[in-house]
């Protein structure tokens, strides 16, 4: 087996953390070592050891919580952490720096993975794990596999220590959603792989997160104008992205996270995704060239179950051969049956995540717009009523 990445440092890498659920992590024991899993869980926050998650309007009161996490066997990891823990399992077999120019066979049918400044690769099974954009499953589809979902996200990390006690005490040990009219969105995620530890082992931790953090995301629907923001950098998207919350009504105190992120964090990319339609993942017949996690079923973030999905993916596909490699089946049947499987686990986590998507582009239409606006401060004066007591000061 052979790994290729066009990435030349496995640190170099966008995103900030990727959650993993139990579907998930028992996927990824029959994938790593012992060692490696017991690293990853070092180096993990736990989702059981934070609060309920929680839903605010753009002035920061809150609407509502999600559901108890105290039996969540979910875990958030850095995506670096997890990158680097996957090539270690990988080892010798993982060559970097190796982009792929083209897909084909030989002239005796096996499948043959080209590059821009390597000499080609033959193989018995080609597997395209390349993501949104990807190669392999382009020529397998003969077009793209997944288009844009209508929202440009921005992403970025603040220290809970860089926040004033009052936004400390707002956003607090959870994650939250907050959605205002006119399709403006932020997620804050909570973080601490040191006081949150799945596994209380400081001295297998590697996690390049050493305190508590929250990783955030702002949303807005595709436009001449937000895309425009995508050409920036740094401090000048920190400060543009800013200005275009305020000029929808958001509060300045809920925006506290993103005013005081660290700037070079702080970046733009595009949602895409593939057809919430089973039917419609992974379009040509099995064979021995095949594609996996966001190449097949892109899925926007707004699910947080992308990564778990490719582990789940590659979990499947690893069984399916060695059910061939028993006998029990052949190579192309051993495809099919993962294809199959994948397109289901590709449909149910898009249309997850695609709720949330319409959901942001329904605040943006003149009767979304007004409707948020109308009702947000009733759902907040019912949540206040409903609390016991209130905790920090008021805003």
């Amino acid at each position: 087996m052979a790994a290729f990445d066009r990435d030349t440092e496995v640190a170099a890498t966008s995103g900030y953390h990727i959650t993993l659920d139990e579907r998930a992590q028992s996927a990824l024991r029959e994938l790593v070592a012992p060692e490696i899993m017991e690293r990853l869980l070092a180096s993990a926050s736990a989702l059981r050891l934070r609060d309920r998650d929680a839903f605010w309007d753009r002035r920061g009161r809150l609407l509502g919580h999600g559901p108890d996490l105290s039996n969540d066997a979910g875990v958030d990891i850095d995506r670096i952490t997890l990158r680097t823990l996957l090539a270690e399992a990988v080892g010798d077999d993982l060559h970097l720096g190796r982009t792929v120019s083209g897909i084909g066979h030989g002239e005796d049918g096996t499948p043959q993975v080209r590059f821009t400044d390597a000499a080609p690769v033959t193989a018995d099974l080609v597997v395209g794990a390349d993501g949104t954009h990807s190669l392999v499953a382009r020529h397998l589809a003969g077009g793209p596999t997944n288009r844009p979902a209508g929202i440009i996200g921005f992403s970025g990390r603040t220290s809970l220590g860089d926040l004033s006690l009052g936004e400390q005490q707002r956003l607090g040990p959870r994650s939250g959603l907050a959605i205002g009219p006119r399709g403006a969105a932020l997620y804050v995620g909570y973080r601490d792989p040191v006081g949150n530890a799945v596994l209380d082992a400081p001295e297998l931790r590697m996690s390049v997160t050493t305190g508590p953090t929250y990783v955030w995301g702002g949303m807005f629907p595709e436009s001449a104008a937000t895309d425009a923001l995508r050409g920036l950098r740094d401090g000048e998207l920190q400060a543009a992205l800013l200005d275009r919350f305020r000029a929808r009504g958001w509060a300045e105190h809920a925006l506290e996270v993103i005013a005081r992120a660290d700037p070079h964090s702080v970046a733009a990319f595009r949602f895409n995704a593939a057809s919430t339609r089973a039917s419609d993942l992974a379009p040509w017949p099995a064979g021995r060239i095949t594609a996996l996690g966001d190449a097949v079923h892109a899925t926007p973030p707004t699910a947080g179950m992308g990564a778990s999905a490719a582990i789940r993916d590659a979990a499947s596909l690893l069984m399916r051969l060695s059910e061939a490699a028993d006998g029990a089946s052949t190579l192309t049947v051993a495809v099919s049956r993962f294809e199959a499987g994948m397109r289901q686990r590709g449909s149910e986590i898009l249309t997850l995540a695609m709720k949330k998507v319409r959901w942001i582009l329904a605040t943006e239409t003149r009767l979304g717009a007004a409707a948020t606006a109308a009702t947000t401060p009733i759902l907040a004066t019912a949540a206040l009523l409903r609390r016991p007591h209130r905790r920090g000061p008021s805003r």
